[in-house]
């Protein structure tokens, strides 16, 4: 299998779309309700939302591919940080935010994941900033795991809303190269 990433574009806000309504869920805790992923994915991962982040300057949004098909994307955000709890643990003038990572459950330990973060953190590195910052449920043990292997460290915890329900996150942040 070859795996790729590539930097995506307008003509793929449909398919980030379609990945992140496949994907998301996957990050909740168990007990989340469906009609709360199914808000945030309305109010935060629509066509038109994606089509807004990629018009973005601050963003920079990848596409890992199998074989050329599309199976995960991540996206970087740099700027301000309105959370205080992230805030008081993270220096938005030296770091940027793996925002977005997600990889459809079947590519799950195939290698895409292990390219998309190589590749998302070359493209963080690329920004000029020293430390990209992520945050990550607290009970999603597999991306908490990913990311400990990948060199994030937990430096705080935040809350993050889905639909009507707070869950808690760890704030994890590593140096770039």
């Amino acid at each position: 299998m070859s795996i790729t990433t590539r930097r995506a574009d307008l003509a793929d806000t449909g398919l980030l779309h379609d990945l992140a309504a496949r994907t998301f869920g996957l990050a909740c805790p168990p007990g989340t309700s469906q009609a709360d992923i199914d808000a945030f994915i309305a109010t935060h991962l629509s066509v038109e939302s994606f089509r807004g982040y990629l018009a973005d300057p601050g963003r920079i949004l990848l596409l890992v591919l199998a074989d050329g098909v599309p199976v995960g994307y991540s996206m970087l955000v740099s700027g301000p940080i309105k959370d205080p709890d992230v805030a008081a643990v993270i220096d938005p003038a030296t770091s940027i935010e793996l925002s977005k990572f997600y990889l459809a459950p079947e590519r799950h330990g195939s290698g895409a994941a292990a390219a998309l973060m190589a590749d998302s953190l070359v493209a963080a590195a690329g920004t000029g900033a020293a430390f990209c910052w992520l945050g990550v449920n607290q009970q999603n043990g597999r991306a908490g795991k990913f990311y400990a292997k990948n060199g994030f460290e937990i430096v705080g915890v935040k809350r993050f809303l889905v639909g009507q329900e707070w869950h808690d996150d760890h704030i994890r942040r590593r140096p770039l190269p």
